[in-house]
């Protein structure tokens, strides 16, 4: 579950590598696997923009933007519907737009299957595989 000050991986290439929670949309407090929230950019990545200007222009995000984002794994272990458990090693999400749309256009690493009930079709498409 991921709450106020939670920080989690940008598994996307938008430019982010980490991000903190500042809002968990809906009304809610806690925020579960295909939910939005609204992060802060605290780290963001090197892709060696220093030594050409390609990849520079590349970067979408910075250091200290707001972004919303949509959460794809959580350490936390939730049950499914079926009766297992899920539980993943890290705080993982994906930056979008407001309409919903991913920033990235790669995605490194796993998602949770319950982004196909949350109609997030885009994400994952973009995901090399779904848990």
């Amino acid at each position: 579950m991921i709450q106020l000050k939670t920080m989690l991986n940008c598994i996307d290439n938008s430019g982010a590598a980490i991000v903190e929670c500042v809002k968990v949309l809906k009304m809610k407090r806690h925020a579960k696997v295909g939910e939005r929230i609204v992060v802060v950019v605290q780290k963001q990545r090197n892709l060696g923009a220093e030594l050409s200007g390609t990849n520079a222009a590349s970067q979408k995000v910075r250091r200290g933007d707001i972004c919303h984002a949509v959460v794809v794994r959580t350490k936390k272990k939730y049950a499914r519907p079926d009766g297992s458990f899920v539980r993943f090693d890290d705080n993982a999400c994906v930056l979008i737009n407001k309409s919903g749309d991913p920033l990235g256009t790669r995605l490194n690493g796993v998602v949770g299957e319950e982004l196909r009930k949350r109609k997030w079709s885009k994400i994952l498409s973009l995901a090399p595989m779904h848990v």
